[in-house]
């Protein structure tokens, strides 16, 4: 008989190793404060399973890191979660690790007989006996053991019986998971079926964990392989992160064992997005706005004729709902927009047209879109007063006119005067570049002439087209927070600075509007 898999529900531990294999990305080096910030948000709010968190003896900021997560860990009661790779090497990680408060080691060995051989310059019964006597000795300090099988699928690719003596001789050890990585990111979806039932058929006692590399793009497929074949552990990075082309990304890896799979995680899905963009600040590795979902872009739709079936009973929406995520739907506007597409903008921002109007507006944007030129939501109320030019009131602060001065080893100065409801004001500012000169400028009509606060910049990014001229257009995105919640704003121009500006009247114009709406 068929099995039916949804019906057994199996449940899959999660161990992320951002805060270890992850912080082996190419520069990537968090700071001890940041890794606890990790740790913490890992624990407590994704609530993974487990947490690997450094390599013995790496560095005395390492020794800090681990320290500080042990002694958060125990204060919560889940320091049996936080584990620490350590070695083969005479009792010295043994000690480090327990030096720093940890209680649970995850011990690397040697998975095949080229790594024991060439790398040690030992034979596998040697190699056993150093293990044993690291086993014996992490118990007396009161340590959990773990151990991964380093290099263990080209170990069974090409030596199938040495894994199995590695095996065979510490099935009886106080060994409480044995871990299985494919160290060189070697292995396809088959060859993982494959391996990874042969070693559970022989062990069907033991607790197996798959640790998968992404060089051939199959991390997260070989992720799903090993689970169909028994394995009880998955480890994870958050964003991928990892040594060469990185790991299996958490959250990819969640929802294919929870929408294909049926598996049970304790992954809380919710706080996802939120964990990907910690990660990606303290890392400065961005996350590819397709990235599945954590991109930027991948509950975007484009495509009109998306817009339209979403609006016909969500058809062409899946089981990955943005809100799963504690994201939401947007409905970018180009060239293929269609006034579906654009409805569904207009409605989300309060805007209610007539047809003859919408469609004005959809002529509008797709003349933009065959510019080449992003169109947003936060556009969108401009494109329709540039469109329509009745019943639309003008901004109510206005730029007339700036300078901003630069020279070498002086701070920029920024000049402006800009109008509010009528009214002109000028201000003087010197910054630590020509925009901040000029927002300081700003700062001071608001406090000096305006009595109010001037919204605080929460986050400011810049991007070109990809092989874009020395001429080419600069999107600059930033975000504020404003007493009306976070609002991001977009401007676009060929000056960086210019572009800056843009965005940031189009926030103060926003904030004057709702501003007004209170009067």
């Amino acid at each position: 008989m068929k099995k039916n898999f949804s019906s057994l529900s199996p449940f899959i531990e999660i161990m992320d190793s951002t805060l270890r294999d992850g912080e082996q990305t190419n520069g990537v080096s968090f700071m001890p404060h940041e890794k606890l910030m990790i740790a913490r948000m890992l624990l407590q709010d994704i609530k993974v399973d487990r947490i690997e968190v450094a390599s013995a003896r790496v560095s005395e900021g390492e020794r800090e890191a681990v320290e500080m997560i042990c002694r958060y860990a125990q204060r919560i009661g889940k320091l049996d979660k936080v584990e620490v790779l350590g070695f083969v090497d005479g009792h010295i990680s043994i000690d480090w690790i327990r030096s720093c408060g940890g209680r649970v080691i995850n011990l690397l060995a040697k998975g095949s007989r080229k790594h024991c051989e060439q790398q040690l310059h030992k034979t596998v019964d040697e190699h056993i006996a150093d293990i044993k006597d690291s086993l014996d000795y992490a118990e007396k300090q009161g340590l959990t053991v773990n151990l991964y099988l380093e290099d263990w699928s080209s170990g069974m690719k090409d030596s199938t019986e040495y894994v199995y003596h590695i095996m065979d001789s510490l099935k009886d050890a106080r060994i409480k998971r044995f871990l299985l990585p494919d160290t060189l990111g070697i292995m396809n979806p088959l060859q993982c079926v494959e391996y990874v039932r042969k070693m559970v058929r022989r062990y069907p006692d033991k607790h197996f964990d798959f640790h998968a590399h992404n060089d051939y793009d199959l991390a997260v497929s070989n992720s799903l392989a090993a689970v169909l074949s028994g394995c009880k552990g998955l480890h994870v990075t958050v964003n991928g992160l990892g040594e060469r082309c990185g790991n299996a990304p958490m959250a990819s890896v969640q929802v294919i064992l929870k929408d294909q799979f049926h598996a049970r995680t304790n992954i809380d899905e919710g706080r996802l997005n939120d964990v990907s963009q910690l990660v990606e600040s303290y890392s400065g590795i961005a996350v590819a706005p397709n990235q599945p979902i954590v991109g930027e872009n991948v509950f975007t739709q484009v495509a009109g004729v998306h817009a339209d079936g979403d609006n016909k009973d969500n058809l062409y929406c899946n089981d990955l709902m943005p809100e799963r995520f504690g994201r939401k739907r947007e409905y970018a506007m180009g060239k293929t927009s269609g006034k579906a597409n654009i409805a569904k903008n207009l409605k989300e921002i309060g805007l209610e047209l007539t047809p003859e109007q919408t469609k004005k507006v959809t002529r509008r944007i797709t003349e933009l879109g065959d510019r080449k030129e992003r169109v947003t939501q936060d556009d969108l109320p401009y494109i329709v007063a540039d469109v329509l030019k009745h019943d639309v009131k003008e901004d109510r602060v206005k730029l007339l006119s700036y300078m901003v001065t630069t020279s070498y080893g002086l701070k920029p100065i920024a000049s402006i005067k800009i109008e509010v409801n009528g009214k002109d004001y000028t201000a003087d500012a010197t910054g630590d570049g020509q925009y901040d000169a000029f927002v300081k400028a700003l700062r001071k009509i608001y406090k000096e002439n305006l009595g109010r606060t001037f919204p605080l910049l929460a986050n400011y990014a810049v991007s070109i087209p990809p092989g874009g001229r020395t001429d080419a257009l600069v999107q600059t995105v930033i975000s504020w927070h404003t007493d009306n919640g976070l609002l991001r704003t977009r401007g676009l121009d060929a000056d960086q600075t210019e572009a800056a500006i843009k965005a940031t009247f189009k926030m103060l114009n926003i904030v004057e509007e709702h501003q007004s709406s209170k009067h």
